[in-house]
C-alpha cells in the first residue's frame, strides 16, 4: 500500500470514493470542488493505493483555535473503498494525517462523523485509533 498527495489527475478516483462515502457527485462537480481545495495551502488531500488502484482518501484542513493558542487539523473526509476495508488502509491514512498535522505544528486533530446507522463501524474505528467521542455536531443548510 502507498500513500501520496492527490492531484487533479485523480478526480475520477476521488469522485468514486465520494460515492463510497455516501455523497454521489459528478466528475465535473468534483473537479470544481477539488480545484478550490487544492488551491488553498491550508488543505491537504492524501490518497491510498492498493495493488496500484486508488482505494482510499483523507481530506484535511488546518484551522486556528479561538480558545487556545496554535492550530489544529480537521479531518473533513475519510473514506476507504468498501471492497478494501479492514486491510489497514484507514489506519495508515489516519497515521499519515496525524504525521502531517504534527509537521505543520498543529496541537490537535479532530473530525465529525454523522449519527447514521451505517457509520457505527466508522465510530468504533475512530475510538480504536484513540479518538475521543467529545462533542455533538450541529448543521444547518443555507440553501
Amino acid at each position: 500500500m502507498k500513500i501520496r498527495k492527490a492531484t487533479m489527475n485523480d478526480i475520477k478516483e476521488i469522485t468514486k470514493l465520494m460515492e463510497h462515502l455516501g455523497y454521489p457527485t459528478t466528475i465535473e462537480n468534483m473537479k470544481t470542488r477539488f480545484n478550490n481545495i487544492d488551491s488553498s495551502p491550508d488543505y491537504h488531500t492524501l490518497l491510498a493505493s492498493y495493488d496500484d488502484k486508488i482505494v482510499g482518501m483523507i481530506g484535511l484542513v488546518k484551522g486556528y483555535y479561538y480558545e487556545l493558542d496554535g492550530s489544529y487539523v480537521r479531518i473533513v473526509a475519510l473514506v476507504v473503498d468498501s471492497n478494501h476495508r479492514n486491510k489497514g488502509i484507514g489506519k495508515q491514512l489516519l497515521e499519515e494525517a496525524e504525521s502531517w498535522a504534527k509537521k505543520i505544528g498543529a496541537t490537535g486533530i479532530g473530525l465529525n462523523s454523522g449519527n447514521r446507522p451505517e457509520r457505527i463501524n466508522a465510530h468504533k474505528f475512530y475510538k480504536n485509533m484513540g479518538y475521543l467521542d467529545k462533542s455533538v455536531g450541529f448543521a444547518k443548510s443555507l440553501i
